[in-house]
């Protein structure tokens, strides 16, 4: 399937932006954390609405594998900035899915 790093990229950013959001509600200091929960449950949704169009092999996606890439990247700059685990693993795995996003148009 031509999509299929995609897809996979984008249920991987969607498993770790939502694990992040719950994680970070666990930390010390949640206030800290506000825009890293937001941001990952956008980045979540995003990618999961990408990823639902991609499965029915509508074309039409060119504008949202862009925004997807550009929430990815906001998300992974958010989460960088956090040293727990699953803030760093989150802004990995979001990295990757804004390369694979970009990817599509090569």
């Amino acid at each position: 399937m031509k999509n299929e790093k995609l897809i996979h990229a984008l249920g991987n950013c969607i498993n770790h932006c939502n694990y992040c959001a719950d994680a970070c509600l666990d930390e010390e200091n949640v206030k800290m954390m506000v825009k890293c929960i937001r941001t990952d449950r956008v980045c979540a949704e995003v990618c999961s609405t990408l990823n639902q169009l991609l499965a029915t092999g509508f074309k039409d996606v060119e504008d949202l594998l862009r925004y997807c890439a550009k929430i990815c990247d906001a998300c992974a700059d958010e989460c960088s900035q956090h040293e727990a685990k699953h803030c760093q693993d989150c802004a990995e795995a979001c990295r990757k899915c804004a390369q694979e996003c970009r990817a599509y148009f090569e």
